[in-house]
């Protein structure tokens, strides 16, 4: 038996409790992990929450895991016992045991409440500034830019040389500049804002933060919904703007770049708050409040 956080039903924070189950086992191409960080996203209390209907009960939440591998699955050859990983959980990662199937090395450098930040973040902004196609001498706007996936993505598209411009609170516009955002207030007005700071239009949008922006963004894009995407508002299809959701097959591909970013000095991951796994309740009533810098992780 092992220890993990489990709910039975869908509801408020409160339904996550500390529960003994049984150990979970690597199947043929996975890895079990020894969890010592799980990061918690905004899907996992959406979920929890029944927003997207009661599911499989009872589950444990959580994507995103920093671990030690401590077994290992038929057909797995590129990952050993006793590896610093760092991905994707399968069954949920806030638990002492989670199984993976695709992780990559974590840098020793590296922290585990920064390795368990980033799978999710850096997959998914990796996967949209592709899909946005953004490139060198582009102006980029980020609604939700001091999130988990905004932070990362607005310095992957500076990398790029595109020009990023977000919205976030004011409390977090310094720590913005200083990877080389420009910020603005998210609420009326926007669009005047924007434009004062960009005179010759925005050249492409991601929305993180699903808050009602996106009739702002089409304004912006001059009428249109060409190179807008949302990873956040329920109400995209309604205004025709593409939506880009995590999950399938991922590439990990942007969670490499991000390590080799991170070691060198050039990618900054901000962790919000770290709790002990028994608090989860407390991490996702954190979490969904949605204020503060990066992502509030769970520690094993």
């Amino acid at each position: 038996m092992s220890k993990a956080i489990v709910y039975t039903e869908t509801g408020p924070a409160e339904v996550l409790h500390l529960a003994e189950v049984d150990e979970p086992r690597a199947g043929a191409g996975q890895v079990r992990l020894t969890v010592r960080a799980a990061g918690v996203n905004p899907i996992d209390w959406k979920i929890r929450s029944g927003a997207y209907g009661e599911g499989s009960l009872p589950a444990t939440p959580g994507i995103d895991v920093a671990g030690v591998v401590d077994q290992v699955g038929d057909g797995v050859t590129d990952v050993a016992v006793g590896d610093e990983v760092f991905g994707f959980a399968v069954g949920g990662s806030y638990a002492q045991y989670a199984v993976a199937s695709d992780v990559v090395a974590k840098p020793p450098s590296m922290p585990w409440e920064v390795a368990a930040s980033l799978p999710v973040a850096a997959e998914t902004a990796q996967r949209v500034l592709d899909l946005l196609d953004v490139a060198g001498g582009d102006t980029l706007l980020i609604h939700g830019v001091a999130g988990s996936v905004g932070v990362i993505a607005a310095q992957l598209a500076i990398a790029r040389g595109a020009t990023v411009i977000g919205t976030a609170g004011e409390r977090n516009h310094e720590f913005l500049r200083s990877l080389g955002v420009t910020p603005t207030v998210y609420g009326d007005g926007l669009v005047a804002r924007v434009r004062a700071l960009a005179p010759d239009g925005v050249d492409a949008v991601l929305d993180t933060a699903g808050k009602g922006a996106l009739p702002a963004s089409i304004e912006l894009r001059g009428n249109t919904t060409d190179r807008i995407v949302t990873i956040a508002d329920p109400m995209a299809n309604e205004y025709g703007v593409t939506v880009s959701f995590g999950g399938g097959d991922r590439s990990l591909e942007g969670l490499r770049q991000a390590a080799s970013r991170y070691v060198d000095g050039a990618l900054a991951v901000p962790v919000r708050e770290t709790r002990p796994l028994a608090d989860a309740a407390a991490a996702h009533r954190s979490s969904e409040q949605g204020h503060g810098l990066g992502k509030v992780v769970l520690l094993s």
